[in-house]
């Protein structure tokens, strides 16, 4: 039988930052229509070898070869050249130009004088190969999340890149989206192209890899076939202990009624929501993409106007125009999209956590530096932030504590009422424990909580109370250990109300 040449290899790869070692003497292959999963906690070393492979960083000291020749990049361009591209989870493209021109953006036909009919007829080649169902012409910025993951995959074609990245691709996609990306990457196989993939979503690495390569503290601690491991080995691999799966559900006693929300509406996005939350209770909204669940809330933030409706905190009925007044009411909302809304990625931790109560650190009519230092340090050591000092820069941190970094941000601000969308979104099993268990911990102190997930055991083993959003309304109501038939509480049932089923449908 003949030995498979890998396509790349990365042999004894070390790379330093100040005061951080990112990466220690890393060795693994990449194989001809395989998938390799690259796990690893937020901080493992996975981001590294990403900048490395695509020429932005290079690295202290060992090889990349590149169908057995080694291979030297100090740039993306030299990347590309070797057959290299990646696609990330927030894609870096340009929305005002069309498809075509974001497909071919530094290699257009013609050279200088662009040949546009070529441009096209390439470009709707390239789609039409991986059945993409937009044409080359439309701007980018009126496709979805998903169909500008095809793009950066045409444009990887155009390359003719037969090593492919996917950074945590899937992070925004509805179940029927990441289904049709699945199809292009069993496509991408069959062609010989070696892929890696980037998820913390276990089931996806296993429907989806051959191999895995396993990162902890920069060093790989294990690789083999993916069928040769089950969860369990994976989780001990990237942490280094078993981790115990059971959400840590606290038995809080409930105060009095901090919320109410009655009939809030929007024209388009949600209609007639209605709630009421306690203090010390944790409220999990549920429902598929496009429920409107984060729309209503983003409402009640102030960051849209609703048509219709009354929020009232502490029995008091709230006027709220913007962001700002509902922060002074007492109302605070980490975004799911922590890198656009939540976070200054350029800024500092310290400054990133003071941002929202600024006026709390003023003395004199001047900031005072030291008590936003003070205040960085407690928030942050609260929280457990992983970080050099706390003046470095918050695009240098995982993705586990740049979130825990938007949390203490609104923390900040003491507010009564902290809605959460989407908070361990793209963040390791490691850091989604530290984030569980904090949640619970801001349950106790007395905080009223609204827990936006998608994922079915977080809500269920978190919140009090589950409500189901679908196609922007109520369709059921769940308390934890109360009810039977239809509205029992039960996977099975959040699940059918989260789909649109009927009522008898859900008895089942």
């Amino acid at each position: 039988m003949t030995e498979i040449s890998p396509i790349l290899a990365l042999a004894n790869v070390s790379k330093s930052f100040p005061g951080v070692r990112a990466l220690n003497d890393v060795s693994f292959s990449l194989y001809p229509g395989e998938v390799t999963a690259l796990i690893g906690e937020n901080g493992a070393g996975k981001s590294t070898i990403v900048k490395i492979l695509t020429g932005i960083y290079i690295p202290d000291g060992g090889e990349i070869r590149v169908n057995g020749a080694t291979q030297h990049f100090s740039s993306p361009r030299d990347s590309w050249g070797a057959g290299i591209a990646a696609i990330h989870q927030e894609t870096v493209m340009f929305d005002e130009l069309s498809v075509a021109e974001n497909i071919f953006m530094g290699h257009m036909p013609g050279g200088h004088l662009i040949d546009w009919r070529d441009t096209k007829a390439k470009a709707r080649a390239l789609l039409a190969s991986i059945e993409a169902d937009f044409d080359a012409d439309a701007k980018l910025k009126t496709l979805s999340v998903a169909q500008k993951h095809m793009v950066e995959i045409t444009r990887a074609l155009s390359h003719d890149a037969n090593v492919i990245i996917m950074d945590e691709p899937t992070a925004s996609l509805s179940r029927h989206e990441i289904d049709e990306l699945f199809r292009i990457v069993a496509q991408l196989k069959a062609e010989g192209r070696a892929i890696i993939f980037i998820s913390h979503k276990f089931d996806e690495i296993f429907r989806l890899s051959d191999r895995f390569v396993c990162l902890r503290d920069g060093e790989k601690v294990g690789e083999g076939m993916t069928s040769d491991v089950s969860e369990p080995d994976l989780v001990r691999m990237m942490v280094g202990r078993p981790v115990d799966q059971v959400f840590p559900k606290r038995d809080i006693p409930l105060g009095p009624t901090v919320l109410e929300i009655d009939g809030l509406s929007n024209a388009t996005e949600f209609a007639d929501v209605s709630l009421k939350l306690r203090k010390g209770e944790i409220l999990g909204l549920y429902g598929l993409v496009g429920a409107g669940r984060s729309e209503a809330m983003q409402a009640v933030f102030g960051m849209s106007k609703p048509t219709a409706g009354r929020v009232k905190m502490n029995g008091q009925e709230l006027t709220i125009h913007e962001p700002i007044d509902a922060i002074h009411a007492g109302i605070s909302y980490v975004p799911e999209d922590r890198q656009e809304q939540g976070a200054f990625l350029p800024l500092g931790i310290r400054e990133n956590i003071t941002m929202a109560s600024l006026s709390t650190h003023v003395r004199n009519f001047l900031l005072s530096r030291r008590s936003e230092q003070s205040a960085a340090r407690a928030l942050g050591g609260r929280l457990s932030v992983k970080a050099a000092h706390w003046e470095q820069s918050l695009g240098e941190l995982s993705g586990g504590n740049q979130q825990k970094v938007v949390i203490a941000k609104w923390l900040a601000t003491k507010p009564k009422l902290i809605i959460l969308d989407e908070p361990t979104k793209g963040i390791d099993v490691g850091s989604k424990a530290a984030v569980h268990d904090f949640i619970g911990e801001l349950a106790e102190d007395g905080l009223a909580v609204i827990l936006i997930s998608s994922e079915l055991p977080e809500i269920m083993g978190l919140s009090d109370r589950v409500i189901v959003m679908h196609e922007g309304r109520i369709a059921a109501r769940f308390e934890r250990g109360v009810g039977t038939g239809a509205l029992a509480w039960s996977a099975e049932a959040i699940v059918a109300a989260a789909t649109g089923a009927p009522i008898e449908e859900r008895a089942a």
